[in-house]
């Protein structure tokens, strides 16, 4: 075993792990076909050791990267770690085997040094469609074969060659195979890169030394993160929340509940209560997703980057002293066969409810109700070739109001992190026009000291007729307001059709509506909640809100005890400080 190696070492060999993860995902985007990899980089990439440890990780979406460490546990019920051979190249997506859902498939190569396997090079992305009951997504299916192909520790390559059949398997079983093929040539490219730059750091550096380092950095990381729980008092703490419905019962909602267990510099994240599994694909992997929603939310409350004072390497360290209990069959657990592949809006409200559980004790770091969904849209259609044309869009949200400024607005928030997509990308390409795309105005944030975010209202018209999915939530129950702070708006959904005059609402989530030429399709996405008393929020800051089109006057009176009066100065409202001042004594 090598000795303790130095501070200088660690830095140089810890800055390059990172930089080779950067480097593939950075790769993998910039290859890819698809606007959900290329655009808005729904991906993840990383190095990982034979125990299949994360060394390194790309700065790309949570969830992508969390969930690798179990993609490679899952393969190896297929493929064992003496299997492995240099030019492997294994494809994997089973959802009760580490994967994160089944659109999210990984590429994985083993990395060899002088004969002996040291670790891994891999990566995950979203693929557009892998040949589900409905183009792109799913939500209302039976079972995990109705998601579409399942790629269960299957190899794309052995020992360097090309399996052929099981490549013209995947082109033969997804709607777009020019997207698909595309996107998987470049996971392959990015995954090439990871083992190229792995065996050189090994080269560089000496095989013991590079280990060493690995290790030490997660013991590090570990360390970190366990200083950082034993700071909160033991104890339990609870919350709970529901979600609209499973995609077919709509009358009945489904709750969640979390219970935080800290005990020394320990965690247990207990979600025991919450919805049995449903019927529906609106069920959550445990190993690739829940876990990971447990691990994403403490490293983002307590060793985020901009609160820490050094340096402190993303790595399997963080994830250690985290425990995370889901009784079998409850919605966080399903039993297989069940369908798997809607699980995101599940965990952000998991991962929410896990920072309003804490809140008391962490009122410092943590946020008023975030909007803690997901709008993600499959638009599809049938051109006059005969050939699919498929588009996914994730829609931005909201955060909640913060213990020093208000919640950010029209924002990818918790475990999403993806990227818009360019309007002009969606109109050279498809039979889809953007109506609008802005803040949503139709309802005031919650308010408070700290207000909550706006959300996003995006309106996308279709050219031709076509069909479309969509996966969403929290129509019903809208973000908490904390510490004085009040609830902020739910989201919603409204087709409108321009020949017909007609708008409807829809649920937020539905499974392959047919659409027609001039459907217009509106989300409103939820806005996030107040932090601390609206009636100790800066007078001023609420004429900025009002002049920004965030609320009208009256909202500013009611909610804020704040008096505008009209002007004529070009702005058309000013601050009446004494009316305000005389207002706020008497509603407090």
């Amino acid at each position: 075993m090598t000795k303790e190696l130095d501070p200088i070492t660690l830095q140089v060999v810890g800055g390059a792990l990172h930089s080779i993860a950067e480097q593939m995902g950075n790769v993998l985007y910039r290859m890819s076909y698809s606007s959900i990899i290329r655009e808005s980089q729904d991906l993840g990439a990383g190095l990982f050791d034979k125990d299949y440890n994360t060394l390194c990780e790309s700065d790309s979406t949570p969830m992508h990267i969390g969930s690798l460490p179990g993609y490679l546990r899952g393969i190896e019920q297929s493929v064992p770690l003496d299997a492995w051979k240099d030019g492997d190249c294994v494809i994997h997506n089973h959802p009760y085997k580490g994967a994160s859902h089944s659109p999210d498939i990984a590429i994985v190569m083993p990395v060899f040094h002088e004969g002996e396997l040291v670790g891994f090079s891999a990566n995950t992305a979203h693929h557009v469609d892998i040949g589900a009951a409905t183009p792109g997504l799913i939500i209302d299916v039976p079972d995990m074969w109705a998601e579409g192909m399942l790629l269960d520790g299957v190899k794309l390559y052995n020992e360097g060659a090309r399996n052929e059949d099981m490549w013209k398997y995947i082109r033969d079983n997804t709607r777009v195979p020019g997207l698909v093929m595309g996107d998987l040539e470049a996971q392959i490219a990015s995954a090439e890169l990871g083992v190229k730059r792995f065996k050189e750091l090994l080269e560089l550096y000496q095989k013991d030394i590079v280990i060493q380092a690995t290790k030490q950095l997660m013991d590090y990381t570990e360390k970190r993160m366990r200083a950082e729980i034993a700071k909160i008092p033991d104890g339990e703490y609870f919350a709970e929340g529901f979600l609209d419905d499973d995609g077919r019962n709509r009358e009945t909602t489904l709750p969640i509940k979390v219970c935080v267990r800290v005990e020394g510099d320990g965690v247990e994240v207990d979600v025991t209560g919450s919805s049995p599994q449903v019927p529906t694909a609106f069920n959550v992997p445990f190993d690739g997703s829940t876990k990971v929603a447990a691990f994403f939310v403490f490293r983002a409350l307590l060793l985020d980057t901009y609160t820490s004072t050094d340096d402190i390497p993303a790595n399997e360290g963080s994830f250690r002293p985290i425990k995370v209990t889901a009784p079998e069959g409850c919605i966080f657990n399903p039993i297989a066969p069940a369908a798997a592949e809607a699980r995101f809006c599940q965990i952000q409200r998991m991962a929410d409810l896990v920072i309003k559980a804490l809140a008391p004790v962490l009122p410092d770091r943590c946020t008023a109700g975030n909007a803690a969904t997901l709008s993600f849209a499959a638009y599809s259609g049938v051109r006059p070739s005969g050939d699919y044309w498929v588009f996914l869009e994730v829609n931005e949200a909201a955060m909640g109001g913060r213990p020093m400024s208000d919640g950010p607005d029209t924002v990818e928030e918790l475990m999403r992190n993806t990227r818009n997509n360019p309007l002009e990308d969606l109109g050279m390409h498809l039979p889809l026009i953007c109506d609008r795309y802005e803040v949503r105005d139709d309802v005031p944030p919650g308010a408070g000291k700290f207000r909550g975010g706006s959300g996003v209202v995006k309106s996308q018209r279709y050219l031709t007729p076509g069909f479309m999915t969509h996966e969403s939530d929290r129509h019903l129950d809208p973000p908490w307001g904390i510490f004085g702070g009040k609830e902020g708006a739910v989201g919603k959904l409204e087709v409108h059709n321009t020949k017909t005059g007609e708008t409807r609402q829809e649920y937020s989530k539905f499974s392959g509506l047919r659409t027609e030429e001039g459907d217009v399709i509106s989300y409103f996405s939820p806005s996030g909640g107040g932090y601390g008393d609206p009636l100790e929020r800066d007078p001023h800051k609420v004429l900025d809100d009002v002049l920004d089109g965030f609320f009208d006057v009256d909202h500013a009176k009611e909610a804020y005890g704040v008096v505008l009066k009209e002007v004529d100065d070009g702005y058309g409202w000013a601050l009446d400080a004494s009316a305000t001042e005389n207002l706020r004594t008497t509603m407090q």
